[in-house]
């Protein structure tokens, strides 16, 4: 922290946890300071003033007081609730899904005003639409891009050479789609369809309004999800916890729906 005895600022709550019998620790991201812990103190009391603005995934303003070893919050004031997130158990654990992402990719106190904007917006996101697949398919890209991982998605990541729309690979290890003939650059790169290479092109070109209308099959929701959580897996070295708990209850609210309508675009994403 800096050496200011006060720091106000507006954060959203990504992790949290009990501390000693009444107090609740919790981590932040913030818009003016990156991701740092402080201490609720009584937070867990029920007549405790701060209860109702510290929960997961709240977006709140706080005034932080400098401790001996973490911040202590002295004040808390709701700026944004997104109370779906804690009323639907698919949508908390998609929220739970964007700020463990957001935690794996940043360090303490390294500010980034554009990732604390993009969770803002991912929890509305979560908190709103009915199409929780495609959000988070977004939400990934915009993520990675920020972070400094965007995926190559327009030129070979082996020759340099622009990738039709086809079929392709799509390598980790180098960090994008590689063509057919080239291959041998990566063995273990997987196969990616035409469709899919033209939806990963779409989402990291166009803004959610655009394309929050998008109908996609279960199939295609299937291997953008397999493409994205093998790119996000190799960066991180692990796997989320978030995300098998996530597919276990999507399997059992069905959320894949193998007659679902599916719209594609038609134009064309400009190349990067």
């Amino acid at each position: 922290m800096s050496r200011d005895r006060n720091r106000r600022t507006e954060a959203i709550v990504i992790k949290r946890r009990d501390y000693g019998e009444a107090d609740r620790m919790l981590s932040l991201y913030t818009r003016e300071f990156g991701k740092l812990d402080a201490l609720a103190k009584g937070a867990r009391k029920p007549q405790s003033r701060k209860t109702g603005h510290v929960e997961l995934f709240m977006r709140t303003n706080f005034m932080i007081a400098e401790g001996r070893n973490f911040g202590i919050i002295t004040q808390a004031d709701l700026v944004e609730p997104y109370a779906a997130l804690r009323e639907d158990l698919i949508r908390t654990t998609y929220a739970a899904y964007a700020t463990e992402l957001l935690d794996k990719f940043t360090a303490d106190e390294d500010k980034n005003v554009s990732l604390y904007e993009l969770l803002g917006k991912g929890l509305g996101w979560f908190n709103q639409t009915d199409n929780l697949l495609l959000a988070a398919r977004y939400y990934e890209l915009r993520l990675l891009s920020l972070a400094g991982f965007q995926p190559q998605l327009f030129r070979c990541v082996a020759t340099g050479e622009p990738v039709e729309q086809e079929d392709q690979y799509f390598s980790a290890e180098l960090g994008g789609l590689l063509k057919i003939k080239a291959r041998s650059a990566d063995r273990k790169a997987q196969m990616v369809s035409s469709t899919a290479v033209k939806l990963l092109r779409y989402l990291q070109t166009r803004d959610w309004p655009t394309i929050q209308a998008i109908q996609l099959r279960p199939e295609l929701h299937r291997e953008l999800e397999r493409i994205m959580q093998y790119y996000l897996t190799y960066h991180l070295e692990r796997n989320l916890k978030s995300v098998e708990f996530l597919y276990r209850l999507r399997r059992e609210a069905a959320l894949f729906t193998e007659d679902a309508p599916q719209t594609i675009p038609t134009d064309e994403p400009p190349a990067s």
